[in-house]
């Protein structure tokens, strides 16, 4: 990295999705979605900056910036301008001598490191209920004395992402008590774990190419043996890359620096289905 070249920095944006369903009622579907923005920096900086000790301040622009709340923005490193008329973006300025600092006291701590990342932004979306949520989910138990019947309903959702990209290893999981003795029927196959009292379905993805677009069910009975079951909540886990559910954005202002790579990501954190 000579003084004139312009210095490679790397975006991440990660999302995390928090959802309840209760039922089928979408009124009551409570969403929060938090979020993080991370610039990395090649190991190589610090000694461009030992060089140059006054560099070009790094300043960039988050764009759709009105859809979020909360935002925290690192109060070591990053400066804004609260007089911007446009709510849509919003320019922020990194303090360049506690930048170089930060980075020499890591590049010190972590010697082998390649790359140093830094935490810049916290924020929160602004969510709409069950729309803002990438899976909708709703769960019916039927709960004999001697038999449960379990039904869960999801549907793939691409209004709640900026580009439709499928969600990963997608896993349901439903504890049930009752004393199971048989899995009668299971649509699709699905994992019952015996010690833990616990079914286990695995998708690979999901997504708008999957069957009927993203929309299935999830089909068991269980036999008992000291029923009825108690209803308990569904916890889905998944994982996606290429979007978030923000639409957030960022570009560069100024001169002598480039992005080598903007990561966009989310997965679900809490994310649970009741009867």
């Amino acid at each position: 990295m000579g003084a004139q070249d312009t210095l490679p920095v790397a975006a991440a944006f990660t999302e995390t999705v928090n959802a309840y369903f209760k039922g089928a009622d979408p009124s009551k579907c409570i969403v929060k979605i938090t979020g993080e923005m991370v610039l990395s920096f090649p190991a190589g900086i610090t000694r461009h900056f030992a060089n140059n000790p006054s560099p070009a301040a790094l300043t960039f622009r988050v764009i759709n910036f009105s859809r979020l709340e909360h935002v925290l923005p690192n109060p070591q490193l990053l400066c804004c301008d609260n007089t911007q008329n446009d709510a849509n973006t919003k320019e922020f300025w990194v303090n360049m001598p506690n930048l170089m600092t930060h980075l020499k006291k890591v590049s010190e701590q972590k010697p082998q490191a390649t790359y140093y990342n830094v935490d810049m932004l916290k924020y929160q979306v602004s969510a709409q209920g069950l729309q803002s949520t990438p899976l909708n989910l709703a769960v019916n138990w039927r709960c004999e004395p001697t038999s449960t019947d379990l039904r869960i309903d999801y549907k793939y959702n691409t209004d709640a992402m900026t580009t439709a990209v499928a969600l990963n290893n997608v896993q349901f999981l439903v504890p049930i008590d009752g004393g199971v003795t048989k899995l009668q029927a299971v649509l699709p196959p699905a994992v019952w774990n015996a010690e833990q009292q616990r079914i286990l379905w695995k998708i690979p993805d999901i997504s708008q190419k999957s069957e009927n677009g993203g929309v299935g069910s999830l089909l068991a009975r269980f036999q008992l043996s000291e029923g009825p079951s108690k209803p308990s909540p569904l916890v889905v886990q998944f994982t996606s890359e290429g979007s978030t559910l923000s639409g957030c954005d960022i570009e560069l202002v100024g001169a002598g620096y480039r992005f080598s790579l903007i990561k966009k990501r989310f997965a679900a954190g809490k994310y649970l289905a009741d009867n």
